[in-house]
């Protein structure tokens, strides 16, 4: 089946050109120039991804996040977040949102086409059936892969999911590095295409939500991150 995306985005020309690349790349597209049509179109059909731009008139595309987010059926839709903003302010209030990914202008269509395709199958990647396994224990820290949950000092901490998936990567390396390259592939599914300040920010709010905790997720300058046991 065709996959639908919602392009939200008030500048014709670029909700022309994100429209073109995306139905080369073989989606199906609808399109919206503010948020209160957007949130019009969800309700009459479900897409299976919202491109969404953050600075839009009537609703901007922080108030559309916050109430697709709040409601039970529009929840889980995949939210990848344009914008003109590049400060890490922006991008923490868009990953803080709910969004799956964050891509400032200008942009490569290529790697927005890229970036759309990875969270996608992310989203779509089915929990393996009766592959239940014991949560990983780390001190005080509990990791639930089957349910997605992390627990600190056994109350739930509550991560996004580009935020759980970080620190499964890491954990998982038993302290050894990962690059920011490979975890670029391990969690967006590209390398090449990524930005290296995205996993920054993501690491900064993951080690502020983990305390005391988060100080073992380790910079090493220039190479990347790994998790002291």
């Amino acid at each position: 089946m065709t996959q639908k995306i919602l392009i939200v985005e008030d500048e014709k020309d670029i909700r022309d050109l994100i429209e073109l690349h995306l139905e080369k790349a073989g989606f199906k597209t609808a399109l919206a120039r503010d948020g209160r049509e957007a949130f019009r179109k969800v309700k009459e059909s479900m897409p299976d991804l919202i491109v969404l731009d953050l600075m839009l008139p009537e609703m901007d595309g922080k108030e559309l996040a916050r109430l697709l987010k709040a409601r039970e059926e529009t929840k889980q839709i995949p939210i990848v977040m344009l914008t003109a903003k590049t400060e890490e302010v922006d991008r923490i209030v868009g990953f803080e949102l709910g969004a799956d990914d964050y891509i400032p202008k200008p942009f490569s269509p290529r790697e927005l086409v890229l970036r759309i395709q990875a969270v996608l199958k992310r989203a779509g990647s089915p929990r393996p059936q009766g592959a239940e396994t014991a949560p990983l224990q780390i001190g005080d820290l509990e990791i639930d892969e089957s349910n997605f949950e992390v627990r600190l000092k056994r109350k739930p901490v509550e991560l996004t999911k580009i935020e759980f998936s970080l620190l499964l990567e890491l954990v998982k390396a038993k302290g050894r590095l990962k690059t920011r390259d490979s975890l670029l592939e391990g969690v967006w599914g590209f390398d090449s295409y990524g930005d290296s300040r995205t996993i920054d920010t993501h690491l900064s709010r993951l080690r502020q939500k983990l305390g005391k905790m988060g100080e073992r997720i380790e910079t090493v300058r220039g190479m990347g991150y790994r998790f002291k046991e």
